[in-house]
């Protein structure tokens, strides 16, 4: 899911009716359908937006791709012509986002380890979410197969250098999902699911990063989380 619209707008995917949902905000923070449209693709697992433009990843494992669309204040949304770039059968895209001025569109190939439409070689196993910090200068994949966070520089034209991997706590790292940057980019925050936990690291200068003492916290007990959001 997505916000858009300076907070009115919330967009969602359906993989399981090849769908994207838009559902206005109300003041008393209760939603409102707006539209339902098709994903123009089948199996449509996450969603970017950036001021009007939204890109959503499907990941058929026969036809995947990234498709645009444009989204208005009252909540249509519409294909963008020409926009669909098609990736290789065995890709199987995860997640997909923007950088912070919306020129470039990253996405992870959970099936062939690797970053964006480069694409770049991740060195891990199954590198299903990325974050950007605040600054575009650095990108962190969680590859929930290794138990592992690849770091990434971001150069000026958009290029990506795979500067390591850190491992996530011995006993959560396999199976860690959804990461988070604090809005001053000084710390990270990882869905550690495999264990109920939330794993949290220190970001210092180059991209890398420290486990904070502590780490991880565990959720409630029966806690099943499922994704991570910092504000």
């Amino acid at each position: 899911m997505q916000i858009a619209d300076g907070g009115r707008l919330l967009l969602a995917v359906d993989a399981g009716s090849n769908q994207v949902s838009v559902l206005r905000i109300q003041p008393d923070g209760s939603l409102r359908l707006a539209s339902v449209v098709s994903s123009v693709g089948v199996l449509p697992v996450s969603i970017a937006v950036h001021g009007t433009l939204v890109y959503v990843a499907n990941a058929s494992p026969a036809d995947s791709d990234y498709t645009g669309f444009r989204v208005t204040p009252w909540g249509s949304l519409t294909p963008v012509p020409g926009s669909t770039v098609s990736l290789p059968a065995a890709a199987q895209p995860g997640d997909v986002l923007f950088n912070g001025t919306g020129t470039k569109l990253v996405g992870t190939r959970v099936g062939t380890s690797q970053i964006g439409s480069s694409p770049v070689a991740d060195q891990q196993t199954a590198p299903c979410w990325v974050t950007i910090s605040p600054d575009g200068r650095y990108l962190f994949a969680v590859n929930t197969g290794s138990g592992t966070i690849s770091r990434y520089s971001i150069a000026p034209g958009g290029a990506l250098t795979l500067l390591g991997s850190t491992q996530v706590s011995a006993n959560g790292g396999v199976g860690a999902v959804d990461p988070g940057l604090s809005p001053d980019g000084r710390f990270l925050y990882v869905n550690e699911s495999k264990i109920s936990s939330v794993g949290a690291f220190a970001v210092s200068g180059g991209g890398n990063l420290t486990e904070l003492p502590g780490s991880p916290t565990p959720l409630p007990a029966g806690a099943t989380p499922a994704g991570i959001a910092v504000s």
